[in-house]
């Protein structure tokens, strides 16, 4: 496997959990973007967070903070691409995605992206049972160029644009426990909580 650059899409608002940053909310005291980072950090030669706003609210987490290149909150593919402009500036040839509300996320994410890139040669992205999770994805920086396309179409899905490229997908098992469990609501964290509790 070559070295990857890592990226966290870090910006989402917690709309359903009364607004802010979602991956700044705290369960059994730990964040969930820290959760993130410590089970994404091994995997990555380097990582970064993607956000816009303010960067010094993400000041504790020690990790560049990079903003949208194109501007306009345009989602999670626009936070990829700036990903993928970042891991070209430190001269790295792919960019693993990840998103900053799933603490639950592979310990061997990397490596099983890796497996399904045809060594490399096109973009994976992971699924578990029946669900696509398209921002948890591997994309060589030769896409730059293709996302910057989607984009200035209006075509802003990840989905979408993983399938045009012809993406692989990498499978986890769902169960017992999905590890692409995200958290989007008060409830969320509860069931996280519950899972997090030691046996």
């Amino acid at each position: 496997m070559k070295p990857l650059a890592g990226i966290i899409l870090a910006g989402g608002l917690a709309r359903r959990m009364g607004g802010g940053d979602k991956p700044l909310r705290e369960v059994a005291g730990i964040s969930l973007l820290q959760r993130v980072i410590d089970r994404l950090l091994p995997q990555v030669q380097c990582l970064a967070l993607s956000a816009n706003g303010p960067a010094d609210r993400f000041a504790p987490f020690g990790l560049p903070v990079i903003a949208d290149v194109i501007p306009g909150h345009l989602g999670p593919l626009a936070g990829i691409l700036s990903g993928l402009y970042w891991a070209k500036a430190q001269g790295l040839e792919y960019c693993l995605s990840a998103a900053g509300d799933t603490p639950l996320l592979p310990l061997d994410l990397a490596p099983g992206l890796w497996r399904q890139s045809q060594e490399g040669g096109r973009a994976v992205i992971a699924i578990s049972g029946e669900h696509q999770h398209p921002v948890f994805g591997l994309w060589p920086v030769g896409l730059i160029e293709a996302m910057e396309q989607a984009l200035a179409a209006q075509q802003r899905g990840v989905w979408r644009f993983a399938q045009a490229q012809g993406a692989g997908l990498a499978p986890w098992p769902a169960q017992p426990i999905d590890p692409f469990f995200n958290v989007n609501t008060p409830d969320d964290i509860e069931v996280l909580a519950k899972i997090l509790k030691p046996r």
